[in-house]
């Protein structure tokens, strides 16, 4: 099907197209706000739907379920693969100069600059990074998560990377009220 190598603007379902912001920064926007583990769930969730679908105020309650689904779709570039999720070891965020430097490679271009890139284009791109900076911290850091010995260069890299290898915690505020009351028993 010809429709398999386009790049989508809307999505269908609920007996209507639903356009949708594509461009990366928009989707990374959305990413961003799905992982806020501080906010509650449906928070999470309708503030991305609000961000992605250009007149999600318009949509009916009961096609927000499948505007969800479309979404995480979209987001996953157009597979519903539902495999696990496997450990983090990328963080959009925290390793974002590393992603833009390595992508700029792969694009020929400052990703950036440009006033437009889709998504699933943001996502080829991205996949189609080779060796590099960021490929070598996934990679240390797939090794420490695995107790694999570094290569004594690994091991300089890391001394000389720590801040840009170790991935910050995200806690949810259960977790940060029980650091804190478990600092108050310490006297911290």
């Amino acid at each position: 099907m010809m429709e398999d190598w386009s790049l989508p603007e809307s999505l269908r379902f609920g007996e209507q197209n639903w356009k949708i912001r594509s461009d990366f920064r928009d989707i990374l926007e959305v990413i961003d706000w799905l992982s806020r583990l501080e906010e509650q769930e449906m928070v999470r969730v309708y503030v991305a739907l609000t961000l992605f679908y250009e007149h999600f105020s318009e949509m009916p309650q009961d096609l927000w379920q499948e505007a969800l689904e479309q979404l995480l779709w979209f987001v996953n570039g157009g597979s519903k693969e539902d495999t696990p999720a496997g450990p983090k070891l990328l963080d959009w965020k925290q390793d974002r100069q590393m992603i833009v430097a390595d992508m700029n490679k792969v694009a020929g271009c400052e990703i950036r600059a440009l006033e437009f890139l889709h998504w699933w284009t943001f996502l080829a791109w991205f996949h189609g990074i080779g060796e590099g900076q960021l490929s070598t911290v996934v990679r240390i850091r797939d090794k420490l998560r695995k107790g694999k010995k570094l290569e004594d260069w690994e091991q300089e890299y890391y001394r000389q990377n720590r801040k840009k290898i170790v991935l910050k915690p995200n806690y949810t505020p259960e977790e940060r009220q029980e650091q804190e009351r478990l600092k108050r028993l310490l006297g911290e």
